[in-house]
Parts: structure tokens; sequence; C-alpha cells
């Protein structure tokens, strides 16, 4: 049955209003995954089909599409942001603002989208504080199927090696090919592991409580970093954890809750 749902969110982001409307609009690749610019006017073209009803650089973007290409669950899909200087400009207000409809198994959509929205956010605040407006290599895998099981994000904790590190720690994380990542773990909580290094973003995605693999995302900001090589060789992203902890082949892809999921 179709429903209609609201997810809002308001934060602090130390940087510019300029500098989040950047991130929010060409900068996606950074926190999110990368995505086609808006056309910057109203009534533009915006990502995955979407049309741009709202456009005041920098203040307010919202974009909308009925009939979610592609996506079954749901027939409506709204994003809207409006910013806001904080401390004489130096620091932004956001509020975020995501709405639709979902069309099916609405309690789990809406418990998945309000979830990878906190999440989301957050990569975005690390995004803006730590590597804006450096360019990404952006790369995205999925777990196996057998990644679904109900203690699959717990196997991906331990062959991270985090222990009961809390969020906020300094690790030492197990990466590929046995290297020691020495990281912040700037978010942890039993859905979500964020990893915060001198160079990238990785972002680990316990999808599986929802009934999708789990899946990792590495935002890439070293000045070598290699989009192509981030995408098609596994020992450029932690992927052998998932090996290790999971049996199964290596998917790439990924479900974007949260968002207009890409296909």
């Amino acid at each position: 049955m179709s429903k209609e749902f609201e997810i809002v969110s308001e934060f602090e982001a130390d940087a510019t209003p300029e500098e989040v409307w950047q991130a929010v609009t060409t900068g996606t690749g950074g926190y999110l995954w990368p995505m086609e610019p808006p056309e910057p006017r109203v009534g533009g073209r915006g990502p995955f089909g979407s049309a741009v009803t709202a456009w005041d650089p920098p203040h307010r973007y919202t974009n909308r599409v009925e009939n979610v290409e592609g996506i079954s669950e749901q027939t409506l899909n709204q994003l809207d942001y409006t910013i806001e200087p904080r401390d004489e400009g130096r620091r932004a207000w956001v509020r975020y603002v995501h709405s639709g409809i979902f069309v099916d198994d609405w309690d789990n959509q809406y418990d998945g989208a309000s979830k990878h929205t906190e999440f989301y956010l957050h990569t975005l605040r690390e995004y803006l504080a730590h590597f804006a407006p450096r360019p990404v290599a952006f790369a995205t895998f999925d777990g196996p199927e057998a990644s679904e099981a109900a203690d699959a994000f717990t196997a991906v904790g331990r062959a991270l090696g985090l222990g009961d590190s809390a969020q906020g720690a300094r690790v030492r994380a197990h990466g590929p090919q046995g290297r020691l990542l020495d990281a912040v773990l700037d978010f942890r909580n039993p859905y979500f592991i964020g990893l915060r290094t001198d160079h990238a973003l990785i972002r680990f995605f316990g999808r599986n409580h929802w009934g999708a693999p789990v899946g990792i995302s590495v935002h890439d900001f070293a000045r070598d970093a290699d989009a192509k090589a981030n995408e098609t060789a596994h020992d450029a992203v932690p992927c052998p954890l998932l090996r290790a902890s999971i049996p199964g082949p290596v998917a790439r892809g990924h479900h974007g809750f949260g968002q207009v999921r890409p296909r």
C-alpha cells in the first residue's frame, strides 16, 4: 500500500554555505556517490531524471522525480536542502528533507532510508571538514548473497579488527593484503562503520539489516588516486574483508537507501 514519508535532519557544518552548496550539487562523490550535476535553474534536469524545483545558490536546492526510474518500491522522491550562514558565514546550518512515497514494505523502507540518511549526512560533514573540495576517486562494492545473513555485519567488524573500539577512537584496522590502516573510527553503530584515514573515507554498510548485502564504499582523495583502478582492482579497496568474513564472490554496485538508488 502506498504511503508518504518524510525524513528531516538539521545540522551545522564546519564549512561555509558556498562549500556546502558545492558539495550537495557538484561534489556528491565526496560523501555519497558521483551524480550528474543538476542544471543550474528551476526546471532544469537533476540527478536520475529528477527536475530542479528550487534553485537559489547557496541557500536552497530541491529536486523531485515521480515514477522513479528503476525503483519499483517508490513512486515519488524529493530532496530538499536549505542552507543558512552561521558565525558570519564561516559555518553553515543545513536543513535536509527527504520525502516521497513508498509503495511497498513501508516500515522496512523507511527504517533503512532514515538510518542511511544519518550516516550519509555524517559523511558529508566529514568530507567538508577534512577533504573538500579535493577531487575524489570513488569505488563501491557489495558482498555476496551470504552477507545478507543476520550476523554478517558483526563478522565485518571482526575482520576489521575493531574489537570494542568506540566512535572517535584511533584504530589500526585490517585492510587489504594484510595491511594495517591507521584511521579514525569516525562512525560506528550496529548498522554502519566509518573509517577516516589521512587520504580517504571508507564506509561499511550493514544493509543485511534490511535484506540486502553488506556494502563498502571508498572515497579516495589521494593525489594519485585512480578511480578506474579502484573500480577494477579488489586490492585497491578492503573488499578482501568481505571475502574473509563472508564466503562468496564480491560484486560491484550498491543500494543507496536514503536517496534515489543508481541503477
